[in-house]
């Protein structure tokens, strides 16, 4: 149970899944709001401020892909989306759009539960509108000095090209988190998008056999066919 109990809000059209959600998040301790349209929705998240959202995409009024859209036009909360569609192409346009995670029904309560403990670290890290510390990043036997713009594995400092280093950097910063292809494309190679799917396959491939001890099974990152790549945390990350 988390130390100071936050509300998220259920955006759920389906009755007996929002049931089902509601009961388990309150079981664990945390405040619900329930919205059960698009519309309530917005409602809710203009008149309750709740710490998390948890979306379903199938809504009765309002597409939940564009429900996504228009909350990040002025809101920042974090957005789990939770769908009965296994269209990878409903993952990919959720988190462009602006969600933090997706999990395909049907779920499991324990694998909702450790998103939203993800979530809530990202939002410790943020309370009281204090930055991500970043002068250092560490995730079991991966370190990165960002001060020093240094990299080591186990202790041994390893040499990565400036392109290798942005995007180890990118996904360290977003740990747990999902990015899509297109999102890192345009982080890692500018605005433009000079990239393409292929060179991020290549730039993959070299920073795993240098941060990876077998990169054909890596430990810290990773991918999700058709949609991106992630960066796991083996142990707790710290930032100091």
């Amino acid at each position: 149970m988390p130390e100071r109990a936050r509300t998220i809000l259920v955006v759920e059209g389906d009755p007996a899944f929002c049931s089902l959600v509601s009961t388990a998040l309150s079981t664990h301790g945390y405040r619900l709001s329930i919205a059960t349209s698009g519309s309530e929705a917005l409602a809710a998240m203009a008149s309750g401020r709740p710490d998390i959202m948890l979306l379903g995409l199938e809504l009765p009024d309002i597409d939940g892909i564009e429900l996504i859209r228009r909350v990040r036009t002025w809101s920042i909360v974090p957005i789990i989306v939770v769908s009965a569609s296994a269209e990878g192409t409903d993952k990919i346009a959720a988190l462009d759009a602006g969600a933090d995670d997706y999990l395909s029904r049907p779920i499991s309560v324990s694998e909702l539960l450790a998103l939203i403990r993800v979530t809530e670290r990202h939002l410790a890290y943020l309370a009281e509108g204090a930055p991500l510390p970043r002068s250092n990043f560490v995730n079991d036997g991966l370190a990165i000095d960002y001060a020093a713009a240094t990299v080591s594995l186990d202790g041994t400092e390893i040499h990565l090209t400036p392109m290798e280093y942005r995007l180890l950097c990118l996904l360290a910063h977003n740990v747990d988190r999902v990015l899509t292809h297109k999102r890192i494309l345009r982080e890692v190679w500018g605005g433009d998008q000079d990239g393409d799917l292929a060179s991020l396959r290549v730039l993959m491939g070299t920073l795993r056999k240098k941060i990876e001890a077998d990169s054909s099974r890596p430990r810290y990152i990773q991918t999700h066919v058709g949609v991106g790549y992630r960066m796991v945390s083996v142990s707790v990350p710290a930032a100091t």
